[in-house]
This record gives C-alpha cells, sequence and structure tokens, in this order.
C-alpha cells in the first residue's frame, strides 16, 4: 500500500472547519479505494499563532514542509491582522519558496447548481484558469519612504522575467490541449502596461507556434469580464498573471454559483517541491463557527490533490460522490440556497464514496 505524507494547514477562520471536512472525505476515499493511505500532519500556523509567536509559522516552516507529498491548505486572514501581515507571512512564502509557479483553478457548474447567470448551464461554463503565481504583481518588489508625511510615496513594482513567462505559457498550452475544445486565451492589460503585459502577448505569440493544435485568442482583463458573464461558452482554458488571474478566477466562482465551490492546485509541476492546495474562499470571518460554511470547494481540491499524487481513480470517485451530493439538491449549505450544516454536507458525501455507484 502506498502512503502519502499530508501536511494539513486549516489556518484562518472557516478554513479551520473545511480542512478537517477534507481530510473527513480523504480518509472515507483512502478507505473505499483500499490502495493507498494518507498519513496526516497538521500544522497549527495561522493568525492564532502569529498572536503567540509573532510569526505565521515557524521560522523553517518550509524546511518542515519540504519532506510533505503534498501540503492541504484552508485559509490564512484575520480582521484583527493586516491582510498583507497574514497573505506575506504564510501562503505567499510557501507558493515562491516551493516554487509553486502554475495555480490551476478550474470552474463549472456542477449538477444541481445553478449559475446566476440567467440560462446558463453546464455546456456554457466550463473553465480552467491558470495563474502565473510566483511573480508579477506580487513580487514583493517595491517600498515606501517619507512614511506618513505629505511627500509620502509608495511603490509597487510588477515583476516579469521571461523565464517565468515561458514556462506559464508551456504549461497553460499543454493543458489546453489535454482539453476537448484545445482552446486558450491570453488575459493581459497591454494596451496600458506597455512593458510587462506587452511581453506577455509576445511571448504568448512565440509558444504558439509550437501548439497548432490549440486554438488561441488574446483578450484585454476588462473585456474578459464582461465575456466571462456574456458569452461564457466563448472560454475554455484562461492565463493571466498573478493579480489579474486571482480576479478572474473569483469571479469565475461565483458565476458557477458560489465560491464556496472553488478549489485550487498551486503546483511545482517538476514535483521539486510539494504542491500546495487549497479552497479559494479565504477565511470568512463573517460565518466562521457557525458551522454553515461549504466544503465542498475544500473538497474539490482534495480531489485535485489526490490526482496530483497518482490516484487519479480515487479523484474522479470523490468528485463523483459531491457531484452525487450536489445533484440531489441536499443537503447544501447556505451560499448555495440550502440549510444545511458543513457536517451533514461532509457525512452526505462520505456516504456516496462508500456507495456502489461512485
Amino acid at each position: 500500500m502506498t502512503e502519502y505524507r499530508i501536511a494539513a494547514i486549516p489556518g484562518d477562520g472557516i478554513g479551520a472547519e473545511v480542512i478537517p471536512a477534507g481530510l473527513k472525505v480523504l480518509d472515507a476515499t483512502a478507505q473505499r479505494d483500499g490502495g493507498f493511505a494518507l498519513r496526516v500532519t497538521t500544522l497549527p500556523w495561522g493568525s492564532s499563532f502569529f498572536r503567540r509567536h509573532g510569526r505565521l509559522m515557524p521560522e523553517d516552516g518550509l524546511e518542515q514542509l519540504r519532506g510533505f507529498d503534498a501540503i492541504y491548505f484552508g485559509a490564512v486572514g484575520d480582521p484583527q491582522i493586516a491582510d498583507h501581515v497574514t497573505l506575506w507571512g504564510l501562503r505567499l512564502p510557501i507558493c515562491q519558496g516551493f516554487d509553486q509557479y502554475a495555480n490551476v483553478r478550474p470552474t463549472r457548474i456542477l449538477p444541481g447548481l445553478t449559475s446566476p447567470l440567467r440560462n446558463c448551464g453546464s455546456a456554457d461554463l466550463d473553465w480552467i484558469i491558470v495563474r502565473e503565481n510566483t511573480e508579477g504583481e506580487y513580487s514583493g518588489a517595491g517600498g515606501r519612504v517619507h512614511r506618513s508625511l505629505a511627500e509620502e510615496v509608495g511603490v509597487e513594482v510588477s515583476v516579469f522575467t521571461r523565464a517565468a513567462v515561458e514556462r506559464i505559457m508551456r504549461f497553460a498550452f499543454e493543458l489546453a490541449r489535454k482539453r476537448e475544445r484545445r482552446h486558450l486565451t491570453l488575459v493581459t492589460k497591454s494596451n496600458a502596461q506597455r512593458h510587462g503585459m506587452v511581453m506577455w502577448d509576445e511571448v504568448f505569440a512565440a509558444t504558439a507556434k509550437a501548439y497548432a493544435d490549440v486554438t488561441t485568442d488574446r483578450e484585454l482583463v476588462d473585456a474578459v469580464t464582461t465575456r466571462m458573464v456574456l458569452r461564457p461558452r466563448t472560454l475554455d482554458v484562461m492565463v493571466a498573471t498573478n493579480l489579474h488571474a486571482d480576479i478572474l478566477s473569483d469571479l469565475a466562482a461565483s458565476l458557477a454559483s458560489s465560491i464556496g465551490i472553488a478549489p485550487t492546485a498551486n503546483l511545482n509541476p517538476e514535483r521539486r517541491f510539494p504542491s500546495m492546495f487549497e479552497p479559494i474562499h479565504g477565511s470568512a470571518f463573517d460565518i466562521a463557527g457557525k458551522g454553515i460554511a461549504n466544503p465542498i470547494g475544500a473538497f474539490w481540491t482534495a480531489a485535485m490533490m489526490l490526482d496530483h499524487l497518482g490516484e487519479g481513480e480515487a479523484g474522479a470517485r470523490l468528485m463523483a460522490a459531491i457531484e452525487r451530493v450536489t445533484r440531489a439538491g441536499e443537503p447544501l449549505t447556505p451560499d448555495l440556497g440550502g440549510t444545511a450544516t458543513t457536517l451533514q454536507v461532509t457525512d452526505s458525501v462520505c456516504d456516496a464514496i462508500q456507495s456502489a455507484n461512485c
């Protein structure tokens, strides 16, 4: 039996609710499959850790994580701690430190769920957003001088390297090539940002020459938002910068029914370091502790993690169980129009995993 070492970091807010739920369905999936096991180490890093130690994770946190096969991450963010402190103290150091340069965010309308877009069905909205995950607008380059004075200056520098742009383009083209439609849309803002964004356009065009079987087009980031709403069927795979894809994937999840269902994989495709898997919904302190957080995003994320570990059949079985529950229309959490709790949805998915039809 194959055993995988998983580092679970529930983090903040509802992360502490959905990650244990995800571990429960992962355990049910492993038991049903019988061919693998998960050895989980839960790490209490996040804002509570910060209050005790002045850091979001230990100084040797990356070294502690290095030996794991994957990282299962909940959320980071606390209303009493500045967002840039929490983000730069935990999630971004892991993504950048482990060169998890390919952030993959699939979006589709799960069976039984309804898009807020009028007459939009599952055949109309089935996307993957590929996000460059280690540089760009989130490079951390810049600074502030003359603080609190009238002449204070804040500089935030977007850094785009040809090497990073080329590799994310190749990744996106390879992913699009595996999809039925084989269609890749580049999203930039090169009309106004004439240096880094124009380089993105040029690298995209050069890379496309090696992928004649993939249909391509290019869209400005503001224009693609209207296309996502008005002509969702025209999109398949999108590739965009760190900031642009971050924003677009939240919109995509909401258009598919709820941000509570959306998964993410932060991948180091060459597998030199562990990859990290997280639902995109954030810590959601407004509902934390109420027991109503939607765990489906964490479950879908878990299915992506299983696929990455080489347990594709188990991942597909987990997705089938999720879809069986959503198709039934109950139990669903309030963000999907239901009244169920996190635990009720979790138990239903576990029951579906054990059924003969999954």
